[in-house]
């Protein structure tokens, strides 16, 4: 018999091939940036001297169970230890999920689309199978379509609120009937990324749902309201056996000393974090009603950035906004999110999307 050749290529995985890859927001020297939904301020002075004074115990390992950390947040949410799980980022607690609720290729995970565009990652990596549900008319998850979707298959289901990158949020109400329809026999996880930046009233809100929905995740992070993005901490709440799984399948070491004493630091100081927030909601109301005078469509938006529905339209926008050093972020042909930042950047956006011809 011939000699089998094995090459690097025959010991990965086929289907990584097809992997949709993250697509970060690109930065140009000169170009401002808003493709990345960062906040621009840096984090507070107490922050960074926090982090300065964590950094010189860097040649030690981080604490593995963040125990600090949890702590802290268990006080500040009002909920038991036992029930938080901090990870690298809520894209890595998106990560865990999959892994701790999915065994077989025929497991679902159901998601809006267009959502958050590291589900569809995080789904093919745990070698599920994603089950996508277009957003409606206004560019807001049809949680009825969504629960229609749900088989003896599904495991888990993200809903992101507000949402990613449309701004568009849940209400309580609906989602508290989606929970319903659904049932408890799935993991249903609340994504509120942009939490401290909501001011609708009807906005769903997790944290007062874990209690009567022990099938319920809420995941939050530190990288928006708390300037930390770098730093990757964010943090799932949850009933406390799904928050052990979540722990078990977490990379050991994998949040920092420097991000845990960077959390603890903006917690205590939030309330000059958070007052930035209100800035930011000023600014996404008159960015938008800009907007809406120019002729685009825009929805309402919840979070620190807002949604141009440009359709097959929005590769020529962004290469527009390019050439006048705004970096925009297309998700092409459905349209171009857009982070909503301080009152000069936001006028000079303005000042090349004005310019733009809505209608060929």
């Amino acid at each position: 018999m011939g000699r089998v050749t094995v090459t690097p290529m025959t010991l990965i995985r086929p289907d990584l091939d097809s992997l949709p890859a993250y697509v970060p927001g690109r930065a140009i020297p000169g170009a401002l940036k808003l493709a990345s939904n960062e906040v621009a301020l840096p984090p507070t002075a107490p922050v960074l001297a926090a982090i300065t004074d964590a950094a010189i115990a860097g040649n030690r390992y981080p604490d593995l169970a963040a125990v600090a950390l949890t702590e802290r947040l268990a006080a500040e949410r009002g909920v038991a230890a036992e029930q938080i799980a901090v990870g690298c980022g809520s894209v890595s607690l998106c990560q865990q999920l999959v892994q701790i609720t999915c065994r077989e290729t025929t497991d679902e995970v159901v998601y809006a689309w267009r959502s958050f565009e590291a589900y569809p990652i995080v789904t093919q990596i745990g070698n599920a199978r994603a089950v996508t549900v277009p957003l409606d008319g206004d560019f807001r998850h049809d949680l009825d379509a969504m629960a229609a979707a749900v088989t003896p298959h599904t495991r888990l289901i993200f809903v992101c609120s507000p949402n990613n990158p449309t701004g568009t949020v849940v209400h309580k109400g609906e989602f508290e009937r989606f929970m319903a329809a659904v049932g408890p026999d799935v993991v249903v996880a609340l994504d509120e990324a942009y939490h401290e930046y909501v001011t609708d009233p009807e906005a769903v809100d997790g944290i007062p749902l874990l209690e009567r929905y022990p099938n319920l995740v809420v995941l939050r992070t530190f990288s928006k309201a708390y300037r930390l993005a770098g730093l990757r901490v964010g943090y799932a709440l949850a009933a406390p056996e799904l928050a052990t799984a979540l722990r078990k399948v977490c990379a050991p070491f994998s949040v920092s000393s420097l991000a845990q004493a960077g959390a603890i630091a903006a917690l205590d100081h939030a309330g000059e974090l958070l007052s930035a927030c209100k800035e930011a909601v000023g600014e996404r109301v008159r960015v938008r009603d800009a907007l809406l005078g120019a002729g685009f469509t825009v929805p309402h938006t919840q979070a620190n950035f807002v949604w141009l529905a440009l359709g097959e339209r929005t590769a020529d926008f962004a290469a527009h906004c390019l050439a006048q050093k705004v970096i925009v972020r297309p998700f092409h042909p459905d349209g171009v999110r857009v982070t909503v930042t301080t009152a000069e950047e936001d006028d000079r956006f303005l000042a090349a999307a004005t310019t733009f011809r809505v209608s060929p």
